[in-house]
């Protein structure tokens, strides 16, 4: 086995936390049962990975087995790497039958008769998940096993996500090949980033439970009341009121958990009003300006503030739409008024 193979395996085990190092390596499957029980997982992690490398020597490992235990850890942690949304469009609405192993042939061919230094790795999941790990190299040198791009490909939708290596350089043509390899005509970035990977999924594939608003708030009524009665009112008062909240917060957010997403920039583009008198403006040029939210989880963020009586309820539809927002990038960009800026989750 090659050294770098060794080394590459030796650096991924110690990745893994040692509680799960077992259960990943049988994951793995390319060690049998007989020599996972040769080893200690008890002992220190680094005494495992050069228990695990000399095994993989004796069944003769390459890069392409060391490559499928990486893509296994990153499956199992893949709030590791910051995602990005890609949507592959094409012409008519005709569908065609997917054939993963000519989307492997052709997605390999395309891009190594780009790049020849290209390690192409591949790992087909239950949910039509298709997990593509790609080492690049250059014409003269070896793939870089520690700068890798993921591509996270559901066959049965038009959705890519892509964790791209520092290597910006090679995005350009790893689209290139997933819009040949899947039969599209094109492929845009959704402009939706985030280190959770499910959290995209569940705003892309709508599997969140938010409703969106669509009504106004109503004001109080004031009323004569006895005083005798003031306090009982007060109280039945706050009641209703943190019921009412209660109420539009579920039907805005939902009962479930909110996408993690930790950032959200909104690019605002409006005309400025005036007197006038006053000549502010010499031009009738739209007024732009950015705006920008940051949280731990925006989202659940948003939600607790009309309950914690810090914001009116219900919230501004410019908040709580910004998943629908994202999701739409590409019907509201040619529309005045918001646009979706970035949105990046920890």
């Amino acid at each position: 086995m090659d050294e770098t193979v060794a080394e590459y395996i030796r650096r991924t085990v110690l990745k893994i936390p040692r509680d799960e190092i077992k259960m990943m390596l049988q994951k793995w499957g390319f060690l049998s049962e007989a020599q996972l029980e040769t080893i200690n997982f008890h002992q220190i992690k680094d005494n495992i990975s050069q228990d695990v490398v000399q095994l993989c020597e004796e069944n003769s490992a390459d890069i392409k087995q060391a490559a499928v235990l990486d893509i296994i850890y990153n499956n199992i942690y893949p709030n590791k790497r910051i995602w990005s949304v890609y949507q592959m469009n094409k012409t008519g609405e005709e569908t065609e039958f997917f054939d993963l192993t000519d989307f492997k042939k052709k997605f390999k061919r395309l891009l190594r008769s780009a790049l020849k230094n290209v390690t192409i790795t591949f790992k087909e999941y239950e949910d039509n998940a298709i997990w593509i790990r790609i080492a690049w190299g250059t014409p003269y040198t070896k793939p870089n096993q520690y700068k890798t791009s993921y591509v996270v490909y559901h066959s049965q939708t038009s959705y890519v996500f892509i964790s791209a290596s520092v290597l910006k350089s090679n995005l350009p043509l790893l689209c290139q090949a997933l819009v040949v390899a899947s039969n599209y005509q094109d492929i845009r970035e959704m402009e939706l980033r985030s280190h959770s990977l499910n959290s995209l999924k569940d705003i892309v594939f709508k599997r969140y439970s938010q409703n969106f608003q669509t009504y106004s708030p109503r004001p109080l009524t004031e009323k004569n009341v006895a005083p005798e009665t003031v306090d009982l009112r007060i109280i039945q008062e706050n009641r209703n009121e943190k019921e009412r909240i209660q109420r539009l917060n579920r039907e805005v957010f939902g009962d479930g958990p909110q996408p993690k997403i930790e950032f959200a920039q909104y690019k605002l583009e409006t005309m400025f009003k005036s007197d006038p008198k006053m000549d502010v403006l010499d031009k009738k040029e739209p007024f732009r300006c950015l705006v920008k939210f940051s949280s731990p989880h925006l989202l659940e963020s948003l939600k607790s503030l009309a309950p914690a009586g810090m914001a009116d309820a219900p919230l501004s539809p410019l908040l709580t739409c910004i998943p629908q927002k994202a999701r739409n990038y590409f019907k509201i960009r040619e529309k005045k008024g918001v646009l979706p800026g970035s949105f990046v989750s920890p």
